[in-house]
């Protein structure tokens, strides 16, 4: 099935897992900034985990279907409806020729995914479909075709193998969860000041309006370092905090550098960071210190269904 893009959102595209093994060559990664809500649509479709899945932001793209099809929205609710109907969040939803799905109020989250019951019928640059920028344009149309083995799928057996328990775990782990963001702590760790470090985990963050999706700035107490440093610039990935000269936090996140040179504080462990991409502007954290140890368990236990 093809799909035709309406009306384009600000920031919307496609996007996978990302690219990966080639940030030695100065190639960002991109991908999902929920990579936890877009595995799960496609889980939920049936689909292999990495096929691609279009990744909105609120004011959302509008979207006409140009085949019948099958399709799952998870991640940020935005009140998906279907020619001016309401249509559920996480479960698999039928589309007809010609239906057109808009979304009408931010009411939960950040970011929505929408997987489609087919495979994204464009080549793939460095064993991806994601692009840094690449957004969606006004008449667009996407090509998708249908597998064999997905053409076997109706909406009516891929809700007898809903998960309905593991469904509701991930969606309130990433918007009813209040706990601290857990992180890593990084090579300038022990570079920055006592009481420094004690307001990065006591004190409250907000995700500041600059955000997007190469960096999360914070808005939040001034750090500093007990001695001003100047850093070889080295790898870093989605996640990792970077101090800046100014005293204030910037958190990495998919379309990131692939080195940099300020201080690294830390990294926000793989578990937390699909709840992070999703905090709204203005909603305070707080961090928290983990082990690497304890960062693996979850991760193993979170994405173990996929």
């Amino acid at each position: 099935m093809s799909i035709k893009i309406l009306h384009k959102g600000l920031a919307d595209s496609i996007q996978d897992k990302g690219r990966y093994g080639f940030q030695h060559l100065g190639i960002q990664p991109n991908g999902c900034m929920d990579i936890l809500s877009a595995s799960l649509a496609n889980h939920i479709l049936q689909n292999d985990t990495d096929t691609p899945v279009i990744e909105l932001y609120f004011p959302s793209s509008q979207i006409q279907f140009l085949e019948d099809g099958i399709i799952c929205i998870t991640g940020a609710n935005f009140v998906p409806v279907i020619n001016e109907k309401s249509i559920a969040l996480h479960t698999a939803v039928a589309v007809q020729k010609n239906d057109v799905l808009s979304m009408l109020q931010p009411l939960e989250g950040s970011i929505a995914y929408v997987a489609i019951n087919a495979a994204y019928a464009t080549p793939k640059w460095l064993n991806s479909h994601s692009f840094n920028d690449a957004r969606l344009k006004t008449a667009q149309v996407l090509p998708f075709s249908m597998h064999q083995s997905n053409a076997l799928h109706t909406v009516q057996t891929l809700h007898e193998n809903l998960n309905h328990a593991f469904i509701e775990q991930v969606h309130n782990n990433l918007f009813s969860n209040t706990t601290p963001i857990r992180i890593l702590p990084g090579p300038a760790w022990q570079d920055v000041n006592e009481n420094a470090l004690f307001e990065l985990i006591n004190t409250p963050f907000t995700i500041s309006s600059q955000r997007n999706r190469m960096g999360y700035p914070l808005t939040g107490p001034k750090l500093n370092l007990n001695i001003p440093n100047a850093y070889l610039s080295s790898a870093v990935t989605r996640g990792t905090l970077q101090l800046l000269p100014s005293g204030d936090i910037i958190v990495l996140m998919a379309d990131h550098q692939t080195i940099g040179g300020y201080a690294n504080l830390g990294q926000i462990i793989l578990v937390d960071l699909p709840r992070f991409a999703q905090m709204k502007t203005g909603i305070s954290f707080k961090f928290n210190v983990t082990n690497l140890e304890t960062a693996q368990t979850l991760f193993r236990t979170m994405y173990a269904p996929f």
